[in-house]
């Protein structure tokens, strides 16, 4: 009787892309070296940017509430009626009115809320809260 292996003939299952990826190299390399960089050869006079003049910064008003509760228009003080018609004044002569309301910590929030209230009546779009920066220890 014959003593024989079985032979161990599998079937190959995993494909070897290593032939591929140096097939893909070697064209990279022929198709960069081949190509020809951009050049201007030829003479061209390109036509100016018009030089368009800056718009100059809106000014920002401030609304400010102390911590008493009274009302302050850059620094004048000011009652909430008057406050209202001195806006709706600024508001025809800028239509880009820009306001930042800044109330003190302890003022009462009922002051803060009534001059965003008016100002929202007034139709004032740019209004900000201004805060101070609050770091944590």
């Amino acid at each position: 009787m014959k003593k024989c292996s079985k032979s161990s003939h599998t079937t190959l299952t995993e494909l070897n892309i290593t032939p591929l990826l140096d097939l893909a190299f070697v064209l990279l390399v022929i198709f960069i070296l081949t190509t020809s960089p951009i050049t201007n050869d030829m003479p061209l006079e390109l036509p100016k940017a018009a030089v368009r003049v800056k718009e100059p910064a809106s000014k920002v008003n401030y609304v400010t509430v102390d911590a008493a509760g009274k009302f302050f228009l850059n620094r004048k003080e000011v009652t909430l009626e008057a406050l209202r018609d001195e806006v709706i004044q600024m508001r025809t002569d800028d239509p880009d009115l820009n306001i930042t309301i800044r109330g003190d910590a302890k003022s009462p929030y009922k002051k803060v809320r009534d001059a965003l209230d008016m100002l929202q009546q007034c139709n004032v779009a740019k209004v900000k809260l201004a805060t101070d920066v609050f770091v944590a220890k």
